[in-house]
């Protein structure tokens, strides 16, 4: 039952293990008693799992804890401080030698003062330090406690594979299923209503919201209301929040400091007579609708509230019109459950088991939540009859510690997590109840706060990643199902509430200003949560703050000007959004420093005393558009990790970034041609990076700057490297010289990136041939490629034979006509060609903006009869030359093709080949006459804008059909899977000819009606999903529109965002250097026209000469959204 004290003490004693051998301890020379300092940690830590068993029933036993606790933390900031007083008096090339005498001999006759000052310093703290250790160790609770480490089953899962299927929700129970159907049909009779409201009522963990998610994302329900959103309430919730909450699930933009009648204004005005849908998940209080959401929601003409709640009396207070209760599990479902979440395939292999598990499905409440909570922690036992009862009985022993079985079942599966991944754990329960939880950001908070022990060979963010896919594993932590790679995640409010109650004496979410000075002097973290517009830190009179994590992330907020004053053993300092607009010079006293996140702030200058963090590990400076340089002491951050420059317009910086030898990521890297005679330089040169070997992830912006690369191995040694992005900027009309092509390719060329990369993205280049590293086994990692807007390249690269390539988006190759055998990777004439797999891992084929594309084929041409021909059958028959081995994209599950005006037809073995496509879209294939042939495709087809198509035939699998601006579509046969068909407002006429038939073929095979609705003429697609981004679909208005009032002409560009609603972005012919799209705002309408409201807005937005260019994104669509543009 070992909790954070354990994990504290261990990764003290691997500190001080490390550190004694550290060059900067050892000319400190106080390397004897920090060993004796690791002697009394490692006494007390062998007993501690005893102490942590009698804590709940001896308060004694408790206080004794928590004076260690302390006593380990001092420890910890001790560490660093005589890392840093050390390491000043290193010299710039630190001898090897191990022994004092060697390192103070290379020290000047002032810094030998300055030695023995230090020594002294650090030498006093470690006395004191090892005395008050002493003292614990010889108190009389110390003297009753046994020797014992704590019991652990097989260990955990290291190597985790990472797809959407690591936690399959494989049983959500037949109930919920049932339940889903039966409220669908209930809000779809009474969508037309002016205000219906329902619930789902039930204890927490039942399942409540993942019924209401099931209705949610319910196709027909989609498609019977205009807008949607849905808003997690909690118990604390901020009614602006909430209300910006709902802004942005209807995709509008809110401006920060705005009050809550403004908001609502907005929402009523945004929803005035459309039909809405509201879903409000976990409600404690019927205010939240009656006082908040009830008066901006009133000018909906048809509206549906659905809301989860424990408690019925909420429902009654609201005035529900239908209650459904959500019912325990019963008993055979749970047992199910159970099983099948320890990977077991078959009930035979623990059919011996089913008493005892059956027992524990009992102990787990017959909650659906504790069941897989406790099904992953039983997957690390033996699967034996033994274990299970030992479990049982831990159980029974935890039990004291909570009045509720449900926490002490979920407790247990804590407890039986390795110490390392408890702080971890425990750390995500700073985050407000419902908040996505970012994989990128959370592993970087682990790591700053220390949490993530080094590994012999491996980065301390590949181990963080590990932790975080193990607690996904162990379902602890909840992934969006949308994002392929689990980038983004949530923690259930019942795991939560267990992380808030086991860290609550070191943990605080909530208004500061609130605490007495002694509450705040024991806090170690907090989240700083205030509904007034400054964050105001209580009086602290003489007591010492020792606060390692501050975080103000929940809207704009002034801070305390005291605040870099007081918090001097911060680790972590999270100040995104807040109203900060300068940070003072006395930032460099925070040497335990190790993350400052400063995003969305206003601020225009760091300061040079910023050097002076020498253990900061993340500087991220997203979005902060005053920003024009870096200080010259960036260089000098000997730990950096990550630096984020994404979105700013930081075009100086120092030279010497090679320095920075532990960096692993570094985003919106400006390149630039530097300078040999000055400390900064008008952007790094690409040959700076040589030296840095352990990045991960490097973003390259600016590299039409580049006028030559020395060498090509800048990439090549970085064995470390997943994600890689590359991006020139475009002239917009100022043509490219035959120079400036040359040396972009020439430049690419020279960027050959190492075997081990993952991510791969190429963006606005303009030269007229790929390099020729790409599609050869450099590439052989690779998952996921981009490549957008590579205007002058006239073929598609040949990248049919990556063999791990699984998502694959080409956006924006206006050069290309003919798509042939290269783009597969081979030709006929290659000798084995006919032995070989095209795109054999591929999954996501997205190609769009390809205007003048027209032919594609897999084979070379072999007979000139096949010539010719009006209808796009000779174009099917091109490549119709068999090969009994040759197989083309046997794993791609989802084809979309956009904006391909002038492509003829589709080739006959891409239908006939891929054996596990579900969902093929065509939009905007204006010149496709015919499609035919899929009898693979499974489940969805969309047809949208491809006015020449007269036929769809042959597609024997599709289960659902939507066809949008399609007049000319005249037959459409052969699909007799069909249950739904979704025909746009202008297709009712040309449709008549050829619907009865599917109504009458439906009645024949199946018995019963096909299921027939209308799609708006507004009606468009919504955004893909893509590791962690929207991969969006977009129109782009290619000639400059003319808004009246606006200062200059715009080049319009409409996106389609998540849900249908979309973003206007626009393009300023005097652009920001290395700029070209700026975020203007988010509308919440599924149309791509732009409406008169939409354009008074950008009348207002672009036309003030006071605004900046560049509105931010609003809070959860998130930069990543976007970030691929710069």
């Amino acid at each position: 039952m070992a909790t954070i004290l354990e994990s504290l003490l261990g990764s003290c004693a691997n500190k001080l293990k490390d550190i004694i051998t550290n060059e900067a301890i050892l000319i400190l020379g106080v390397e004897e008693e920090l060993a004796e300092l690791l002697r009394r940690v490692e006494l007390i830590r062998c007993c501690i799992y005893d102490a942590e068993k009698r804590r709940t029933k001896e308060l004694a036993v408790n206080n004794w804890l928590g004076q260690l606790r302390d006593v380990i933390y001092d420890v910890d900031e001790m560490l660093d401080m005589a890392r840093c007083k050390g390491s000043k008096l290193l010299p710039d090339h630190p001898s090897s030698s191990s022994s004092k005498l060697a390192a103070c001999k290379c020290l000047s006759i002032s810094s030998c003062f300055c030695y023995i000052g230090s020594r002294r310093d650090v030498a006093v703290q470690i006395r004191i330090l090892n005395k008050k250790i002493e003292n614990i160790s010889k108190d009389k609770i110390f003297l009753t406690l046994n020797s014992s480490t704590q019991p652990t089953g097989k260990g955990s899962t290291s190597k985790l594979i990472r797809s959407s299927n690591l936690v399959e929700p494989n049983l959500v129970g037949k109930e919920i299923i049932h339940s889903s159907r039966k409220l669908v049909d209930l809000i779809l009779a009474h969508k037309e209503s002016k205000s219906y409201k329902l619930a789902i009522v039930g204890t927490g963990g039942v399942g409540k919201t993942t019924l209401a998610q099931k209705i949610y994302n319910d196709q027909k329900v989609k498609r019977s209301f205009r807008q949607q959103a849905w808003v997690c309430v909690s118990q604390d919730y901020s009614e602006v929040t909430l209300l910006k909450e709902v802004l942005r699930n209807i995709g509008v933009h809110h401006e920060q400091g705005e009050t809550i009648a403004e908001l609502q204004r907005k929402v009523a005005e945004t929803i005035n007579g459309k039909s809405f849908l509201l879903v409000l998940d976990d409600v404690w209080h019927p205010n939240v609708w009656m006082d908040l959401l009830r008066p901006a929601l009133h000018e909906t003409t048809a509206g549906v509230l659905l809301l989860t709640t424990r408690d019925d009396q909420i429902a009654k207070r609201i005035g529900v019109e239908h209650t459904h209760q959500v019912d325990l599990m019963s008993v055979e479902v749970g047992w199910e459950l159970l099983w099948k979440n320890m990977n077991i395939d078959k009930e035979k292999e623990v059919q011996n088991l089913r008493n005892t598990g059956i027992e524990i499905v009992r102990k787990c409440g017959r909650l659906p939540l504790a069941i897989k909570v406790i099904a992953s922690a039983l997957a690390g036992r033996d699967v034996t009859e033994n274990e299970w009862k030992k479990f049982l009985e831990k159980y029974a022993s935890s039990q004291s510690m909570f009045s509720d079985e449900t926490e002490g079942v979920l407790y247990l599966s804590y407890d039986e997590l390795p110490h390392r991944l408890k702080q971890c754990f425990l750390y995500c329960a700073l985050y407000i109840e419902g908040t996505i939880i970012l994989r990128r950001e959370i592993t970087m908070l682990w790591i700053a706060e220390g949490f993530v022990e080094e590994k012999q060979g491996q980065l301390l963010e590949d181990t963080a990643e590990e932790y975080y896919y193990e607690l996904i594993h162990r379902n602890l932590l909840h992934p969006d199902s949308v994002i392929f790679d689990q980038a983004e995640c949530r923690m259930h409010d019942l795991l939560r509430q267990l992380a808030c109650y086991i860290s609550r004496e070191e943990c605080f979410i909530g208004d500061v200003e609130t605490l007495s000075g002694k509450n705040m002097s024991k806090l170690r973290r907090v989240n700083a949560i205030s509904k007034k517009g400054k964050v105001v830190l209580p009086r602290m009179d003489k007591m010492e703050i020792k606060v390692r994590t501050f975080l103000v992330v929940n809207g704009p907020r002034r801070i305390d000007d005291t605040l870099f004053k007081k918090f001097l053993l911060l680790r972590v300092l999270v100040l995104n959004y807040s109203l900060v607009q300068s940070i003072p010079d006395y930032i460099g006293k925070l040497i335990h420093l190790r993350l400052l996140n400063l995003d969305y702030t206003s601020i225009s200058c760091l300061p040079e005393s910023i050097g002076s963090l020498k253990n900061l590990q993340v500087l991220s400076l997203r979005w902060c558009e005053n920003l024009h340089s870096l200080p010259w002491a960036t260089t000098q951050l000997c730990s950096l990790r990550r630096l984020v420059l994404v979105c700013t317009k930081i075009n100086q910086v120092p030279k010497g970034i090679g320095k920075l030898k532990f960096l692993t990521d570094l985003r919106a890297f400006p390149v630039g041609d530097g300078s040999d005679n000055v400390d900064m330089q008008d952007g790094w040169q690409l040959e700076e990076l040589s030296s840095v070997s352990q990045m991960r992830f490097l973003g390259l912006v600016r590299l039409e700057r580049v006028t030559h690369c020395s060498t090509n191995t800048v990439l090549t040694d970085k064995k470390h490297l997943k994600e890689l992005r590359l991006f020139w900027t475009e002239r917009g009309e100022e043509p490219y010289t035959e120079e400036d092509v040359s040396n972009a390719q020439n430049v690419l060329e020279q960027l050959i990136p190492p075997r081990n990369l993952e991510n791969l993205t190429i963006s606005r280049f303009f030269g007229r041939r790929y390099p020729t590293w790409l599609g050869t086994s450099c590439l052989s990692s690779v998952i996921h490629l981009l490549l957008t807007d590579l205007r002058s390249c006239v073929e598609l690269p040949p990248i049919g034979q990556l063999p791990n390539l699984k998502y694959l988006k080409i956006d924006g190759a206006y050069a290309v006509t003919k798509v042939g055998p290269e783009f597969v990777g081979c030709r006929n004439s290659d000798p084995v060609w006919n032995e070989l797999v095209a795109f054999p891992k591929l999954e996501w084929l997205i190609i769009m903006d390809m205007p003048n594309w027209e032919e594609w084929s897999f084979f070379e041409e072999e007979t000139a009869e096949d010539e010719g021909g009006e209808d796009g059958a000779a174009e099917i028959r091109k490549d119709d030359v068999r090969s009994a081995g040759y197989q083309l994209f046997p794993r791609l599950m989802v084809l979309d093709l956009f904006n391909c005006h002038k492509l003829r037809a589709l080739p006959r073995r891409l239908g006939e080949d891929t054996a596990s496509l579900k969902e093929l879209r065509l939009i905007g294939t204006n010149n496709l006459k015919a499609l035919e042939d899929f009898p693979l495709l499974s489940e969805l087809l969309i047809i949208q804008k491809c006015e020449s198509l007269e036929r769809i035939s042959n597609l024997p699998q599709v289960t659902e059909l939507r066809v949008h601006g399609c007049p000319n579509l005249s037959h459409v046969e052969g699909v007799g899977s069909l249950q739904q068909l979704g025909l746009g407002e202008d297709m009712q006429e040309i449709s008549s000819c050829w619907v009865s038939g599917l109504q009458e073929q439906h009645q024949r095979l199946h018995g019963d009606d096909l299921d027939i609705y209308t799609l708006s003429t507004s009606w468009t697609e919504g955004a893909v999903h893509l590791s962690g981004q929207s991969m969006m679909r977009h129109t782009k208005l290619r000639r400059p529109v003319n808004v009246e009032g606006a200062q200059n002409h715009y080049n319009l560009q409409v996106r389609n965002v998540v849900m249908g609603d979309f973003a206007v972005k626009f393009r300023v012919r005097s652009r920001i250097d290395g700029f070209n799209w700026a975020l203007v705002a988010v509308y919440g309408a599924a149309q791509p026209e732009l409406k008169a409201e939409f354009l008074a807005d950008l009348v207002r937005i672009c036309g003030s000469s006071e605004r900046r260019v560049g509105t931010k994104v609003p809070s959860g669509y998130g930069a990543n959204s976007f970030e691929g543009n710069i």
